[in-house]
């Protein structure tokens, strides 16, 4: 006798395993379980697709068994096939999920160590304008290349430290000028009159006179 029964099971366009399982029951009937299995496909909820049960005489098996599970098998096949898609691409996007986690859990933390940065640097330019170091306060202000998110802030304290250091002294003009030593131990002689002064040619002359009229006498 002649079968076609493999030549048709090539024909169909399905993918994976056909379990068939063929059962005698009463009175001539056949029971035949066909089940597909793809152990390409990751996705478990596979499992939860049921056999495909006939019942029949072998007379109408033969005449109508592929017809009967074609369509339902394709679309087992089919299913399965869309399952696997999904879970490759399931797998992918976890994957890129894990990654941009990842870059996001990284920039994160430079931001955080950048922002450490940025208070440290402006607590110790703080530290130094209390104690009155308007200058070094200032070099210690963070640039505004690093942190430009922060220009207003570092112009604004540059700006303020450096009337501070820059500002000329308000008692500066007003300040006395100390005594000399001279003044201090001899106040009467610490300025001559212009018309006390004398030259000392004058000076001279009147020695000389003086030393004459002794002589004469």
């Amino acid at each position: 006798m002649n079968s076609n029964f493999f030549n048709q099971i090539t024909q169909m366009d399905i993918a994976g395993d056909l379990h068939l399982t063929i059962a005698k029951s009463t009175e001539g009937i056949l029971v035949v379980s066909v089940m597909l299995k793809n152990e390409a496909c990751g996705d478990n909820a596979k499992n939860i697709i049921p056999p495909l049960n006939l019942r029949g005489t072998a007379e109408e098996l033969d005449n109508g068994f592929f017809q009967t599970i074609t369509a339902p098998m394709q679309s087992a096949s089919g299913l399965m096939a869309d399952m696997e898609t999904f879970m490759k691409q399931l797998e992918i996007a976890k994957m890129q999920s894990a990654k941009e986690k990842e870059k996001a859990d990284t920039q994160r933390k430079q931001h955080e160590a950048k922002d450490k940065r940025f208070s440290d640097a402006m607590a110790k330019a703080e530290e130094l304008e209390k104690q009155g170091r308007f200058r070094e306060a200032w070099m210690k202000v963070p640039e505004v290349a690093e942190f430009p998110d922060k220009a207003d802030e570092i112009r604004r304290k540059r700006t303020s430290l450096s009337d501070r250091f820059s500002a000329p002294s308000l008692f500066g003009s007003e300040q006395e000028k100390p005594e000399s030593p001279k003044e201090a131990l001899y106040p009467e002689h610490a300025e001559i009159q212009p018309d006390e002064e004398m030259s000392f040619e004058e000076q001279e002359y009147e020695e000389e006179e003086e030393d004459q009229e002794e002589y004469e006498y």
